[in-house]
């Protein structure tokens, strides 16, 4: 049956691409066509499923900053939405039950508002999926919206454990230790160097350390593997492990989307009841704006961040499974959720494909707010009167940095994605500015560019600096660049896209060695006679 999943996933994944969808819709698709003809999820297939949710939720972790949680605009804006989405989904359905709609004819009131609560949230998995599709995790947009998603999963930790009354083993309080094991986990870190040790030791510590141990003192297994992933957040490493899992996480997800289709065998009541659901899926959408715009987000972060949690939430099924169980949902409603979150990712991946067209069709009649108004981490970024833009302030834009200062003055402005690193440059004095080059997001809030006429792309990722060419490309730019890469393969796709100059930096290294030991050692090599 493995074998009929793979091949079936395949074709209909490569249909979806060949049609400029995400594969995602085609894995859905070959799920509820499976479905319809009677096959059902194997044991197997789920294990795989939850595999790589957890492994998703732990990488989300090496990239999440703890800090983003604690502010106004996450903490403050999940609730918010959680309150306001599941009172307004409560009262639309005590409507349709007054309509006389007969799915909802036996259900209470508190019986209805759970159910909107449950349709409240969104998914964290599509959502951080279509994020890593288009690149823009890092995005203003995409961290605001993993910071929601992170809450929501917090949210659904509590309802869990108030709903089944499991409480949490007293084992539970001996997980306030694990800060403490943070430098032991570290120091592994430092020495499982970069091969398959390094793979294994970041399974390891997602599903056993993490998922297994929280589930072991009765806590959600996915919660651990998140939290852990956040203590490693800050290893210089993190980024490397998260990269060593992208394949096997990737593959893991296809069960995920799969099994979601293959969940519940459609009904025609169910049907309609989905169609239902969706119709009040913009009611989600709607408030997922209003609350971005009220903390004062630019419109483009509010509209992609609202694109990207438009959708409803695998939890749902969570939670109707639960209700059923407990007897306060009938069974008929198991398949309604289940298709209802399927066809919700089927809508939502195509609207995320074209999010940017969107904003750029609905910007000129929505309501931006002045520049000195926007939300601090949403701000405009101003280049001022610098003529060179140094994009990666590492060892060699810091030597370029310093060298353009000496022969042009105060006219050199850097970009670093390092907050801390940023710290260490204004500290000693240069003009270095928080971004990430490689997110068009930055490139939307930079104003003043004009003055530019030189741009180094000194990123140590030949890609990142391939990608922010072609983000330049995008603004007419009219001055010169220059760009750092390692092989000759690299220096040629960047010439492709334009670059001015492409500099080898071992051949660069080699040249500028021997040119300081003849000028430090004064050796003279010639034959004597």
């Amino acid at each position: 049956m493995e074998l009929v999943f793979i091949i079936t996933a395949f074709i209909a994944g490569f249909i979806a691409m060949q049609c400029k969808l995400p594969p995602l819709v085609g894995f859905l698709v070959a799920g509820f066509g499976l479905s319809s003809m009677g096959v059902q999820s194997t044991d197997t297939l789920s294990m795989l499923a939850d595999l790589g949710v957890t492994l998703l939720l732990f990488t989300i972790g090496l990239k999440l900053d703890v800090k983003t949680l604690l502010t106004k605009e996450i903490w403050g804006g999940a609730t918010l939405h959680n309150l306001l989405s599941t009172g307004l989904f409560t009262l639309a359905l005590l409507g349709l039950k007054q309509l006389g709609l007969g799915m909802l004819a036996d259900l209470s009131l508190a019986h209805l508002a759970l159910l909107g609560f449950s349709l409240s949230f969104s998914s964290t998995v599509f959502a951080i999926k279509a994020l890593q599709d288009k690149g823009e995790l890092n995005a203003t947009y995409g961290t605001l919206a993993i910071g929601i998603l992170v809450m929501q999963d917090i949210f659904a930790v509590l309802f869990l454990t108030i709903s089944t009354g499991k409480i949490p083993e007293i084992t539970a309080l001996g997980l306030f230790a694990l800060p403490f094991l943070r430098p032991l986990m570290f120091r592994i870190l430092d020495k499982a160097g970069h091969g398959e040790m390094l793979v294994l030791y970041s399974i390891f510590l997602a599903l056993v350390a993490g998922a297994g141990l929280f589930e072991l003192v009765g806590l959600k297994a996915d919660l651990g593997a998140l939290i852990l992933g956040m203590m490693l957040a800050a290893h210089p490493k993190a980024s490397e492990m998260s990269k060593s899992l992208f394949n096997l996480k990737e593959l893991l997800l296809v069960c995920f989307f799969l099994n979601i289709g293959l969940s519940e065998a459609p009904t025609l009541d169910g049907a309609i009841m989905a169609v239902i659901l969706l119709l009040l899926l913009p009611i989600k959408g709607i408030l997922y704006y209003l609350i971005f715009h009220l903390f004062r987000y630019r419109v483009r972060t509010s509209l992609l961040g609202t694109l990207t949690l438009f959708n409803y939430s695998e939890f749902g099924l969570i939670v109707s499974g639960l209700a059923y169980k407990l007897g306060w949902l009938p069974g008929s409603f198991l398949v309604a959720i289940a298709m209802t979150v399927s066809i919700s990712f089927l809508i939502a991946a195509p609207l995320n494909s074209i999010g940017h067209k969107l904003y750029n069709d609905t910007s000129k009649w929505l309501k931006e707010y002045d520049a000195d108004l926007l939300n601090p981490s949403d701000k405009l970024i101003d280049f001022g009167q610098a003529r060179v833009l140094i994009l990666g302030m590492g060892r060699i834009g810091s030597g370029a940095y310093d060298e353009l200062v000496e022969r042009y003055g105060n006219k050199v402005i850097g970009i670093e994605t390092r907050e801390e690193s940023v710290d260490d440059h204004l500290l000693v004095g240069r003009n270095v500015l928080h971004g990430d080059a490689t997110d068009p997001d930055f490139w939307a809030r930079v104003i003043g560019s004009h003055q530019i006429s030189l741009v180094l792309l000194a990123m140590p990722n030949s890609h990142a600096n391939s990608f922010a060419m072609e983000q330049i490309n995008t603004l007419n730019y009219k001055g010169k660049v220059a760009a750092i890469a390692k092989y000759a393969d690299e220096m040629e796709e960047l010439e492709n896209l334009g670059i001015d100059a492409a500099f080898n930096i071992y051949h660069e290294a080699g040249r500028g060695f021997a040119r300081h030991v003849y000028e430090e050692l004064d050796i003279d090599l010639k034959q004597r006679t």
